[in-house]
């Protein structure tokens, strides 16, 4: 399957690197560019792209309301891969609450970028979870007592769920509860919507953030 991306960030020099690392595979194609939030929205409606790697900090419109609007007015929307400069920056962990699939620094190795997109797009695993938590450790306050309960998860789901925040995929969790591929996706997309989650990455968070997944 071939993946469409459009690279937003406010730097020239980034934005060529990006372009050059993600052209240089055969499944993947940069179909756009921009270089503020603003001009996202009309960008991606226009090529229509898989993935949009979004700088989170940028002058005029950053990567948190760029990200909402996509998800606000775009059906289906892309996935969103947040490009950082620092992991624990405050925008990052906001623009994972607004709806973006993961971020990744802009120190990281091409061959891991490349593969991040890829997983985001197929979106049949969490990326980079133990980030995810280190993030979620140093925003959440004191968690609900109620956990998820108003959601009404069986147990199998919660289950599911558990095994989703420590970032296994689809086919993982099938081996680890002993169960069909096709009834752990069912499963997965029950626990998305109850959770009124846009992703994994939303109902992992959800589920830091309410204490149903430990953070310690």
């Amino acid at each position: 399957m071939s993946l469409s991306v459009v690279v937003v960030d406010d730097e020239p020099l980034i934005r060529s690197g990006l372009r050059a690392i993600i052209n240089a595979e055969e499944d993947l194609t940069v179909v756009g560019e921009a270089g503020d939030g603003a001009e996202v929205l009309p960008l991606v409606r226009r090529t229509r792209a898989d993935v949009v790697l979004m700088d989170v900090r940028m002058p005029a419109v950053d990567g948190i309301q760029a990200t909402r609007l996509l998800l606000d007015n775009l059906a289906p929307a892309p996935r969103v891969l947040v490009v950082t400069t620092f992991e624990n920056d405050d925008y990052v962990y906001d623009a994972l609450r607004a709806g973006a699939s993961g971020f990744l620094l802009k120190r990281t190795p091409p061959d891991d970028i490349i593969a991040a997109i890829r997983t985001v797009a197929r979106s049949e695993s969490l990326l980079f979870p133990e980030a995810i938590r280190t993030l979620a450790l140093a925003h959440v306050g004191t968690p609900a007592p109620t956990g998820l309960d108003q959601y009404q998860l069986t147990e199998r789901e919660q289950e599911v769920l558990r095994l989703m925040a420590r970032g296994l995929s689809n086919a993982e969790i099938a081996a680890e509860l002993i169960l069909g591929l096709q009834t752990v996706k069912t499963h997965v997309a029950n626990v998305l919507s109850k959770l009124n989650a846009r992703d994994r990455t939303q109902a992992v968070i959800r589920a830091y953030e309410s204490g149903f997944v430990p953070l310690h």
